[in-house]
């Protein structure tokens, strides 16, 4: 038994960026309904890990692991290492109510969405292979599991791995019954698959965005509102009454920042003028001193 994921998941840097513009402009249609996917697709993510932590069995839980076999990248959301088997699972987190069909799922007012399995189909493959190339033995099992309890799937063939919302608590109670003893080779297979985990996704779907464009100005840290304002040494949030340390609100917005705009060089007039709020320089150059390494001198001095 593991108390925590060999591999842990963690927010991606597309949802993190969607969401910080999410807040300081205003996306297209197509852009806003991608985030909110990517937002519901995580969330699916992490109610999965609840129940794959609860396993009493040991195994290695890699989570969110980003591949590359022949050229092709393909992603795991969960993967479980057993004695002799790698189990992966593609989390989905659809609601309402759907008629299964072997090239789509269909909405009950006949909207087509691509049928998951064929992504399933295509990591269990690319999986296969690569483990196939590190000399593991073990069988790869592939499930769709549908993670909302509001979802329903009419007409579903029952030999299909498809994990419906009823059957969950089940199939975890039935994995949690592999006999399973793990070696130092499984834990040379789990340390060689964190290896090649890659961190840039070739998917990345980003809206395009300038500096000018971005609404700018510090935002509350728990409600997100722009209406915030220094008091003494904090900031102080006018819809939720939150408070926060000045500079701990500083460093927040400069992390905001680079991500946004990682090529950008960090000075004191540019977060600043990103912050919005701060009206003494001293007060920005004090906490971008404190918390990174200043390059350079006068008023060429950037941060890193």
């Amino acid at each position: 038994m593991w108390d925590m994921p060999y591999k842990a998941r963690s927010e991606s840097v597309v949802l993190k960026t969607l969401r910080l513009l999410n807040k300081r402009m205003k996306l297209t249609e197509d852009d806003q309904r991608y985030y909110q996917n990517q937002e519901k697709g995580y969330a699916g993510e992490v109610q999965f890990d609840v129940f794959t932590e609860k396993l009493q069995r040991s195994c290695y839980i890699l989570n969110d692991l980003l591949l590359e076999n022949n050229k092709s990248s393909f992603q795991l959301d969960s993967s479980l290492i057993f004695q002799g088997t790698y189990s992966l699972f593609e989390v989905k987190n659809f609601e309402g109510e759907y008629v299964y069909d072997a090239e789509y799922f269909k909405t009950l007012s006949g909207r087509d969405i691509q049928n998951p399995l064929d992504q399933l189909k295509r990591s269990k493959l690319l999986l296969s292979q690569l483990l196939q190339s590190l000399g593991s033995k073990l069988t790869v099992e592939a499930y769709v599991i549908f993670i909302n309890p509001q979802f329903t799937l009419y007409q579903t063939p029952p030999d299909l791995p498809f994990i419906l919302p009823t059957q969950l608590d089940r199939f975890m109670s039935k994995l949690d019954q592999k006999p399973s003893l793990l070696n130092q080779s499984h834990k040379n297979l789990a340390d060689k698959l964190i290896s090649l985990h890659q961190t840039e996704s070739p998917y990345t779907q980003l809206p395009m965005y300038e500096y000018d464009q971005i609404k700018k100005g510090m935002t509350c840290k728990v409600c997100h509102s722009f209406s915030v304002s220094v008091v003494g040494k904090k900031v102080v949030c006018k819809e939720c009454g939150c408070e926060e340390m000045v500079a701990l609100a500083i460093m927040r917005n400069v992390e905001e920042f680079k991500l946004l705009f990682p090529e950008r060089k960090i000075t004191t007039n540019i977060i600043q003028d990103w912050c919005g709020i701060v009206p003494c320089k001293k007060t920005i150059s004090r906490s971008l001193g404190k918390n990174l390494k200043i390059i350079g001198k006068g008023q060429w001095a950037f941060y890193e």
